[in-house]
């Protein structure tokens, strides 16, 4: 996903193009709903709030949906392997994870689409040359460049000597334990099974460099996690994005985009919304999200899972 500058379908075409989704108007109007209906919710902004909050309502929202048949689906920019423990102890159908390179219904993979690696090369390059920071993402793991790892661990020591000073720490402020965290280096990586980069520019600049070095053949967004720096953001291969991952597998399970629900908050969402037949923003979501959004629910911490379920007649 993209801002509107420079998303494939942005500004008036993004307008256009939610406005003509199919069931888009039908299917945002309150009230019980007879038809089964398949939920993509994003996961940092949207379920998890700041790495480590889930609103009291928001498991039981999505527990009683499945109850009452519907599908509910993660959709996040997250790896397989990092989905928070309070988030899976939910229970999902299935996932769209790494920005849509993987998707899995249960335990089944029904869609794993690695970078090529002549692609991961190329984005390498970019981002070595540029001196910019970054995890790689797998199906399987998250691995940091050696400049990435010190970078985090002088965040985490410069939290810490905050709270010994008795300095506020918010939330925001504190990753919620990924300062924290030990992360394996790019060389114990296989190069040949990257989904994604996530990085961490030290000027303003860094991903408008990105976008010139590799636009033509990658997706670089702005990022949705509160990491230090001057700019930071994902890259994954340009057609490979959560909305895609949507169509393929409302193919596979064959659904009708109509019955699709997607519910988001960041630029990462841009294509989930325009797949769906009903696009919702939390309220905390980008202001130019909530533009694409057919309505607003409540931010993520003021229930807004549980009462865009409840207006769609979910539960």
């Amino acid at each position: 996903m993209t801002d509107p500058s420079t998303s494939s379908a942005t500004g008036a075409e993004a307008q256009a193009a939610a406005g003509s989704r199919p069931g888009a108007a039908a299917g945002a109007q309150a009230g019980a709903d007879a038809r089964r209906r398949i939920i993509f919710l994003d996961v940092d902004g949207t379920i998890l709030e700041h790495g480590s909050h889930v609103a009291p309502s928001t498991g039981p929202a999505i527990r009683a949906a499945r109850a009452a048949g519907h599908l509910v689906y993660l959709s996040t920019g997250r790896s397989a392997s990092d989905i928070h423990p309070l988030i899976a102890d939910i229970g999902f159908d299935g996932a769209v994870t790494n920005s849509g390179a993987l998707v899995t219904v249960g335990d089944q993979v029904v869609v794993d689409r690695p970078l090529s690696p002549k692609a991961t090369d190329r984005m390498l390059t970019a981002l070595r040359s540029r001196g910019i920071r970054y995890f790689l993402q797998t199906r399987d793991a998250v691995y940091a460049s050696d400049d990435m790892a010190e970078l985090m661990c002088d965040y985490a020591a410069a939290l810490d000597a905050r709270v010994e000073a008795g300095q506020e720490v918010r939330p925001e402020d504190s990753l919620v334990g990924l300062a924290e965290r030990t992360f394996p280096s790019v060389d114990e990586a296989d190069l040949s099974r990257i989904d994604k980069a996530v990085f961490v520019s030290d000027h303003e600049e860094g991903l408008e460099e990105l976008r010139a070095d590799l636009g033509d053949e990658f997706l670089i967004v702005p990022g949705s996690m509160p990491l230090p720096g001057g700019s930071n953001g994902e890259i994954s291969e340009r057609d490979t994005t959560k909305g895609s991952a949507i169509e393929l597998l409302l193919a596979h399970l064959g659904m009708d985009a109509a019955d699709a629900v997607a519910v988001g908050d960041s630029w990462n969402d841009v294509e989930m919304f325009q797949v769906c037949g009903v696009a919702v923003a939390m309220g905390n979501a980008q202001p130019e999200l909530k533009e694409l959004a057919d309505f607003v629910t409540t931010d993520v911490l003021d229930d807004g899972i549980a009462n865009a379920f409840q207006r769609l007649g979910l539960i």
